[in-house]
């Protein structure tokens, strides 16, 4: 592999003169792998040296010490190899690539080839945040998606693998529509040729992602070669079979499975046949418009609080992930919509159904990522015994739906024969590792049972020989022990070294005991030994067997874990329904929005479990009343109202009830939204020109099947120069677009449009006014407001008195004039003291008050006493 394969990290040096045979390898090796920490294995412990050591041991905050040699001494630091999974978490996590070498002979076996020969090592696999495969590095309810692409005239061509579950898109983007695709997808690895990332339109693209960015040789990214990757990958002769790919699909799909090839090395996952993601198979959800409307996360990064957690109720793993997938991908085909909806419909008619399916689910491991794992030699008998349960609790949903087959996608297929085999072979308590043994279940093979006798046998009799060693020496401390050096020897302490007979050799002299041996201590280690190696290999024969029995089944169950995890996805959005009283939208082919009764879903779970609730409203847009401009105060729920809608056509297309007494949805192709301030540093934009940006693209992107909500179009510039925005923008929707649209503003001269645009509605916030105060009603009703209460929310929020009765003056004032730009006010004559109220003194009944001592009043005392303040208000 050479330097391109991943980014630059460490060259490694090239003054070799000086360095043991053993850095010389390490050397020899890391020259390969540059853009990766190399953990090299010695022994017991994975070390690193040079300039990766310097930076995993501050990454992992572990000792950096130093390796002599002749001239400079070398960095180090090492990590246990049993403990390595987590340290190498720790790194991915950070971003660092981690190289894997390990030793690919014995020291036995190096010795054969020379005295001074030293263990040949190689690199088996080069973890990347793309390439994981191991539960303890993946987030279990979330894919983790490897992407490539590759840019021609303007399109980019995606390929998006998870080797953790065999997952395999091939989409085509327009070049303006790639981060949408980036932010849906969430890919934690993505490779860039070196020509592509120098493309001037992706400049801020890449800037935000450049974290994930492996850069790759452009050669990698060859038609030709793509085409014959996939097809000898796939076993093909024509992809056609799998869909009509553009060459932009098969370019980066080639130089996707190239990485794969070249990080995995020879442990090659199972990939499923690509699959032709269209673009206009799906709901379109640009990346603004995700964030805006916090699906996948808040806008704080949190997952808690996001529209994915509040409707997750998932069972499952894989259920998680077809969820989320879901959400990412909403269907836009009618037939497909009412099709899940009807199968919830199902679920839902059927508690009992559906608590029997429960109970089974949470015990159900996360079959897909469990068998990429055996498919690429990197499973234990924890995996075989997780299979053994998949298929347990699988034939038992079977025989539960087995009556209603035709209700469900895909199918659960029967294995017997290799759930028996799994049955009869795996004992209960099941190790990581194949090689530290004991798992294979008493009675599965008369040899190895034999060999267990044997090797157990063998146990009693050393713990007999201890027994007598010690009945003729007289030394009662004496303990027949083992390590890896010695082997089994006879430990004595020391003071009792004159009593050792002579049928005892001498092995070993420490500070406080010494170590012996005799010849039927040495006899009896041999029996002991061998046993124990049969024992092993006979157990590691067993379990290569039951692998290879179960890739030859590896299709048909990996469809079963679909057919389960759609199964999972089903029954939680029929558990969703159940629990917060969501209804079954309506699909239509026509443009229609109406809502009887609709929630926020996200709010009203919040508000439940503040004992709450939350106010419901109705919306109804439609080929005559296409237009809402809703007007009303901050805090009175403009945006809840514009998100809830939104989010009600999202869940509806997804195929899941939704939060409304009743819901009419004519499909929607795209759903736009524009809600709240905020700017973007990175890019170096300000909260205005974000907010352009988003707008500009609803403009330009949305068609008369789309659905837009706008939030203060216009509040991030000057007053006039706002509100001549929000009008064009308004009338622009209005001409041009005609799509179902809700715009909020705070600019209620925009009412007037009502008079000239005849598919425009005016409505607003309930509000109630008491006493100088305002209380908001959260309620839709057609009508307009006649101001903004600004200082209201401003007051609610504990700015100051005196900056409150000022802004009330200065207010009245501009209200009262006309023409405030020909300086026919003059603010400045009113004085901001002026308005700050002087201190009171105490009245008469504070003072009373505070002379109260409540617990010395009698019953009658507190009566008079209430009488006496009565009187002093």
């Amino acid at each position: 592999m050479n330097s391109t394969n991943i980014s630059p990290l460490v060259a490694p040096t090239e003054n070799t003169a000086s360095m043991t045979p053993m850095l010389q390898q390490y050397h020899e090796v890391k020259k390969q792998y540059p853009g990766a920490l190399l953990l090299f294995r010695l022994g017991d412990f994975y070390e690193l040296f040079f300039e990766d050591a310097v930076m995993a041991a501050k990454a992992l905050t572990i000792t950096l010490t130093r390796r002599a040699q002749k001239g400079e001494d070398v960095p180090m630091c090492g990590i246990p190899f049993h403990a390595s999974e987590a340290y190498i978490a720790r790194l991915i996590n950070q971003g660092f690539k981690v190289a894997i070498c390990e030793q690919m002979e014995t020291p036995e076996e190096a010795k054969k080839r020379g005295h001074k020969a030293i263990v040949r090592r190689d690199v088996i696999r080069v973890i990347t945040p793309g390439t994981l495969t191991e539960d303890a590095l993946l987030e279990g309810r979330h894919n983790n998606f490897l992407l490539a692409m590759k840019e021609q005239k303007n399109a980019i061509g995606i390929a998006c693998v998870d080797i953790s579950t065999g997952e395999f898109i091939l989409q085509s983007v327009p070049l303006p529509m790639l981060e949408s695709a980036l932010y849906r997808l969430d890919p934690k690895e993505i490779l860039v040729s070196q020509n592509l990332l120098k493309h001037p339109d992706l400049y801020e693209v890449f800037k935000v992602y450049k974290n994930k960015i492996t850069p790759q040789p452009d050669v990698r990214f060859d038609l030709k070669n793509g085409q014959k990757r996939l097809e000898t990958f796939f076993d093909t002769k024509a992809l056609e079979v799998f869909g009509n790919f553009t060459d932009l699909e098969i370019m980066a799909g080639g130089a996707i499975l190239e990485y794969v090839e070249l990080t995995q090395k020879s442990s090659f996952p199972r990939l499923q046949a690509p699959q032709k993601m269209h673009q206009h198979s799906f709901l379109h959800i640009d990346a603004a418009t995700r964030r805006n409307l916090e699906l996948e996360c808040t806008q704080m990064g949190e997952r808690s609080g996001s529209l994915l957690s509040t409707i997750d109720k998932t069972l499952t793993a894989a259920g998680g992930r077809l969820l989320a997938r879901s959400l990412a991908f909403p269907f836009i085909d009618k037939a497909k919509i009412d099709h899940r909806l009807n199968q919830v419909e199902w679920f839902l008619e059927r508690p009992f159904l559906r608590d029997s399916l429960k109970d089974l689910l949470k015990k159900m491991p996360d079959g897909e990522r469990i068998l990429t794992r055996l498919s690429m030699g990197r499973s234990g008998p924890r995996d075989l015994g997780a299979i053994r349960t998949m298929l347990e609790i699988a034939s038992k949903i079977r025989e539960i739906l087995l009556p209603f087959q035709d209700k469900m996608d895909g199918r659960l297929s029967e294995h017997p024969t290799l759930l028996a085999k799994l049955s009869n072979a795996l004992g209960e308590s099941l190790p990581v590792l194949a090689r530290e043994g004991n798992f294979v279940a008493p009675g599965y093979m008369q040899e190895l049972d034999a060999l267990r006798d044997l090797k157990d046998g063998s146990q009693q009799t050393m713990a007999a020989l201890q027994t007598r060693y010690i009945q003729e020496t007289g030394i009662g401390s004496l303990k027949i022990k083992y390590n890896n050096i010695l082997g089994y020897y006879i430990d004595i302490t020391s003071i009792h070294k004159d009593r050792v007979p002579d049928t005892f050799f001498h092995r070993q002299t420490l500070i406080n005991s010494m170590r012996f041996s005799t010849a039927e201590l040495s006899e009896l280690q041999e029996k002991v030994n061998s046993a124990a190696e049969k024992v092993l290999a006979l157990e590691l024969t067993i379990f290569e067997d039951l692998v290879r029995d179960i890739q030859q089944q590896q299709q048909d169950l990996m469809q079963m874990c679909q057919t389960l995890a759609t199964v999972d996805l089903i029954l939680s959005f029929a558990t969703l329904a159940q629990e917060y009283n969501y209804k079954k939208p309506r699909i239509l082919e026509r443009e229609i929005l109406l809502i009887k009764g609709g929630r926020h879903p996200v709010v009203e779970q919040f508000l439940k479990r503040q004992n709450e609730e939350f106010i419901a409203n109705d919306c109804d847009l439609n080929s005559e009343n296409y237009l809402w401009l809703l007007t009303g105060p901050n805090m009175a729920g403009k945006s809840t109202y514009l998100r809830q809608n939104a989010l009600i056509v999202i869940l509806a297309q997804m195929g899941c009830y939704v939060p409304a007494d009743e819901a009419h949805i004519g499909i929607v192709d795209k759903v736009f939204s524009r809600v709240g301030a905020s700017d973007d540093l990175a890019r170096g934009r300000s909260t205005f020109m974000v907010e352009m940006v988003e707008t500009g693209t609803i403009l330009n992107q949305a068609t008369s099947k789309s659905l837009v909500i706008l939030d203060e179009i216009g509040r991030g510039t000057s007053t006039y120069d706002g509100l001549s925005l929000a009008w064009a923008t308004m009338e622009y929707l209005h001409e041009k677009q005609k799509c179902r649209t809700l715009f909020a503003t705070h600019y209620h001269e925009l009412t007037v449009l009502a008079e000239s645009l005849k598919h425009l509605s005016c409505y607003t916030i309930k509000i109630k006014e008491w006493e100088d105060k305002v209380i908001f009603m959260h309620t839709i009703i057609p009508g307009c407001a006649d101001k903004s209460y600004g200082i209201h929310v401003a007051e609610l929020a504990g700015l100051p008195k005196a900056v409150i009765a000022r802004a009330k003056s200065v207010l009245a004032a501009l209200e009262d004039s006309k023409d405030f730009q020909k300086k026919s006010v003059n603010i400045h004559a009113m004085p901001l003291f002026d308005h700050i109220e002087p201190t009171q003194k105490e009245s008469k009944l504070e003072e009373k008050l505070k002379t109260i001592q409540v617990d010395d009043l009698s019953p009658k005392d507190a009566l008079n006493l209430i009488y006496e303040l009565k009187d002093l208000i």
